[in-house]
């Protein structure tokens, strides 16, 4: 049987910490519609007057912000350009190609998929564990600063000013290494959502292909955007179904290590990758707390 490839909606699913799209899915055009990538798309008129003046384009990272010109507007906002553009290039009449087949479709709550996911739930448990762990943390170190402060300000009256000078340094560099270092222990846990969202969206896009496909399904929408339906359309609990038992659990980096510090499974381990959690390059001092 020929390959058949499936359009999706882009149903973003996450853990509390990060949002990473489902990778391949058909994307949300600018006025709210949805469509399934390289089929004709009818919506809004590409040049529809604008009810009002564009915002100034933001800079990109590393690059300088172009100056407006003219006279901006209250909201800070340039002035529409009105001018001549170069000519259009000629676009070619396209050979005749294979009609679109009809739509046969299907219906996915990724949201109601990741609420019975055992993969899913067991490493938001643990993300959010380390995640109350570290404000509790910086909770701690919060009030020490404030202890040391308050404590400056009552010995204030008997100290140099060299030595106000010295202990108000102290203070300070201690708060920016903290800053610093519960900045990098939140960059982690951030990864390591990502990781994990990596594994589970992967895992569920191929799922949701292959029970379409078993059910003679082209298009899968995400609920979401459907005002209603009937049940003989849901592949969710199918697709929830055969996403435990595929992957029942997911690689959790161990607590303070970077998944972009893990080696990254070979072939051979490939099979048992969601079993075991990865080894880091470096030695990590953290567990592991993948959950069984």
């Amino acid at each position: 049987m020929a390959h058949r490839s499936l359009g999706f909606t882009g149903a973003a699913v996450a853990l509390t910490l990060v949002m990473q799209p489902l990778s391949g899915w058909a994307q949300q055009s600018p006025n709210g519609e949805w469509f399934v990538p390289g089929q004709p798309h009818t919506g809004a008129p590409a040049h529809a007057p604008a009810p009002r003046a564009p915002a100034a384009p933001a800079a990109a990272p590393g690059g300088i912000a172009l100056p407006a010109t003219g006279g901006a507007d209250q909201a800070g906002n340039a002035p529409q350009l009105h001018v001549q553009l170069p000519p259009a290039p000629e676009i070619p009449q396209l050979p005749k190609g294979p009609a679109t087949p009809a739509a046969i479709v299907g219906i996915l709550s990724v949201p109601d998929v990741l609420r019975v996911s055992t993969a899913y739930q067991a490493a938001y448990k643990e993300l959010n564990a380390r995640g109350q762990k570290l404000n509790g943390d910086a909770q701690k170190e919060q009030a020490a600063l404030r202890d040391l402060g308050q404590s400056l300000a009552s010995e204030r009256a008997k100290l140099s000013p060299e030595q106000i000078r010295t202990k108000e340094r102290e203070i300070q560099d201690r708060a920016t290494e903290a800053q610093r270092r519960f900045g990098e222990r939140n960059r982690i846990i951030q990864e390591a959502g990502q990781y994990v969202m990596m594994q589970i969206n992967r895992t569920m896009e191929q799922v949701a292909q292959q029970v379409a496909l078993s059910r003679g399904i082209n298009l899968v929408l995400n609920r979401a955007q459907i005002l209603g339906t009937t049940a003989d359309f849901d592949l969710t609990p199918q697709v929830a179904e055969v996403m435990n038992k595929v992957l029942p659990s997911v690689v959790v980096p161990p607590d303070g290590v970077s998944p972009l510090a893990m080696s990254a499974p070979t072939a051979s381990t490939g099979a048992n990758a969601a079993a075991k959690p990865a080894t880091p390059v470096a030695a990590a001092t953290g567990k592991s707390h993948q959950k069984k």
